[in-house]
């Protein structure tokens, strides 16, 4: 039996390299450019759910979303924005850090403008 399945995964990869012109190895990048820690895209998705309609049904776009965020915005530059968008709305003096200065006020506005960008792309209303 094990002979058996053995050669089916061998034929298999013959048809896929003949199909596609390259090894069926598994290994080929498709993933973001950069890679997030799994609980940060977790905490990022589950978020994204919460503000669209609390409906697992938008796990695949909220997924598509971080992914997109993913391929532009290394991991610390990710962190530092999306800190900037949370809290630039604060009150009081703790907040002016995050939203008086012109690099929070920018980086705030560019998170925002890229994160509606690939919500957009990825099925997500508004």
């Amino acid at each position: 039996m094990q002979r058996l399945c053995q050669q089916s995964t061998l034929g298999f990869m013959a048809i896929a390299l003949v199909i596609f012109g390259k090894p069926a190895s598994g290994d080929e990048d498709e993933g973001p450019v950069h890679n997030y820690p799994t609980q940060a895209r977790v905490e990022y998705v589950n978020e994204c759910i919460a503000k669209h309609d609390d409906s697992l049904a938008n796990v695949y776009q909220c997924s598509c979303t971080i992914d997109r965020i993913a391929d532009v915005l290394t991991y610390d530059e990710f962190v530092n924005a999306i800190t900037f968008a949370r809290y630039s709305g604060l009150p009081g003096e703790g907040g002016a850090v995050f939203r008086d200065s012109d690099e929070a006020k920018s980086t705030a506005k560019r998170f925002r403008e890229l994160e509606k960008q690939v919500q957009r792309d990825c099925g997500l209303k508004s």
